[in-house]
């Protein structure tokens, strides 16, 4: 209509001449109650809700961030399709969480933090290979706060840490672990699976960069290698080396000590599992040997934990201490030179765990094992002299045959001469027969 009614004047001005009359419209418009509905039906109507189940949250920034980033990885992968097979991209993918101004829980969880969670995918896959089902690790990493056990006293202040029902270990990485992580991460993942997840090596199921108050730490979460039930009354540390391989005084007088190769073979220890079962152990650690000797892996040791069962009969259970059995599972990375784990000091206690069936007390210490959580785990045979249940594992099994090696090598040799060939900084292939040879030698 405005249209027309424009042609119109301008029809009727003179020709050649502009119309100095000026019109002005108001275009009227009508209430329509339709429009008014549909306004109101666009506006938002939010209802709020209880969150189905309240995380646990450590009075410790780095704990509860961890705590956090392990629900996070879980839950992030909640709807995202299981791949057929996995990509050369999915071993160089992350993900990474930015949270700032945080105010949920503000008492127990930084305000600011950052998280990236290192091949999602490929520990997800890892975890199945181990059968780790993943709400039962949400439940042990997540639901009641993790056992601390302090700095390790060697080169590398590793922070180590336990769930609260022993499952799982989580240790602190240097940056340079982590990259030597990443470069046999996909060696490791084959073998993993040509092996059908039966080794001794570390069970890597998780991988995290933390940042909180500007503080970067990387974590690295394990599989337990000794029992979640059972107490561990001797525990050793062995390489194969003799020079230098005793433990100190100070080791000692630990409630949980972690002795090594001359100490274990001056208490005569032996690990009775009888024919057959040591044919199976050697055949496994020689192939796990093998990988590690392939990929140019060396200064890694056996993590053996002894169970007596005549001692636990008798009701001698050691110290009735929350760390006992988690000295050092517990990739000490530190090299050769570094002592083992500290012992918790004991510090701001964990609140009551919940209760799981496979966790018994160390007053009544079963007589069995579960095959389940306890994967490490191997019985004496019926004719040994003493019933054992031993937990035997590999650790420490990042450490590189490289530049940094080879020039310590040479510098002990030229100061040991003789004595060179003992110490454990050596080849690959020399480590590896030697490592054999002591698997073989303690073994009935």
């Amino acid at each position: 209509l405005l249209d027309d009614m424009t042609s119109i004047f301008q029809s009727e001005s003179p020709k050649g001449e502009k119309s100095k009359r000026k019109f002005s419209f108001t275009r009227k418009k009508s209430f329509d109650s339709s429009e008014c509905n549909m306004a109101t039906t666009k506006k938002k109507q939010i209802k709020m809700t209880r969150q189905k189940k309240k995380l646990f949250r450590s009075n410790e920034p780095l704990i509860s961030v961890m705590v956090w980033s392990v629900n996070n990885s879980i839950r992030e992968l909640e709807n995202v399709n299981i791949p057929v097979m996995l990509m050369p991209a999915d071993f160089k993918a992350y993900t990474k969480v930015k949270v700032d101004n945080y105010l949920y829980n503000k008492e127990n969880l930084p305000s600011k933090y950052k998280l990236k969670n290192y091949c999602p995918l490929v520990f997800r896959n890892l975890r199945e290979r181990f059968n780790v089902d993943d709400e039962d690790y949400l439940s042990s990493m997540t639901a009641c706060d993790p056992i601390s056990s302090g700095l390790s006293p060697g080169k590398t202040n590793a922070k180590f840490f336990m769930a609260h029902d022993r499952n799982f270990i989580v240790k602190t990485m240097a940056s340079e672990d982590v990259e030597q992580m990443h470069h046999v991460l996909k060696d490791y993942h084959q073998f993993i699976l040509e092996c059908s997840g039966v080794t001794l090596l570390p069970q890597y199921l998780n991988m995290f960069r933390l940042t909180v108050d500007g503080t970067e730490t990387y974590m690295m979460i394990m599989r337990n290698i000794f029992s979640t039930s059972l107490h561990i009354h001797r525990k050793y540390d062995l390489k194969g080396s003799t020079f230098d391989r005793k433990a100190s005084d100070k080791e000692k007088a630990k409630a949980f000590p972690t002795l090594k190769d001359n100490d274990f073979r001056e208490n005569q220890e032996c690990i009775h599992i009888g024919s057959e079962a040591k044919e199976a152990l050697i055949k496994r650690l020689e192939r796990d040997v093998q990988f590690l000797q392939n990929l140019k892996i060396m200064d890694y040791s056996l993590l053996i934990g002894i169970h007596d069962c005549a001692l636990a009969a008798a009701g001698d259970c050691g110290e009735d201490s929350v760390d006992l059995n988690f000295d050092e599972e517990l990739e000490n990375s530190g090299g050769e030179d570094d002592d083992q784990v500290l012992s918790s000091s004991g510090e701001g206690p964990p609140t009551t765990p919940p209760q799981h069936t496979h966790n018994n007390t160390h007053h009544t210490p079963p007589v069995d094992v579960d095959p389940k959580f306890d994967v490490y785990a191997l019985k004496s045979a019926e004719d040994a002299p003493n019933k054992c249940i031993y937990f035997i594992g590999l650790i420490d099994c990042l450490t590189h045959w490289g530049t940094k090696k080879k020039m310590a090598q040479a510098a002990k040799t030229v100061r040991h001469g003789s004595e060179a060939d003992n110490l454990s900084t050596v080849n690959p292939e020399q480590y590896a027969r030697r490592f054999m040879d002591l698997v073989n030698e303690i073994c009935q």
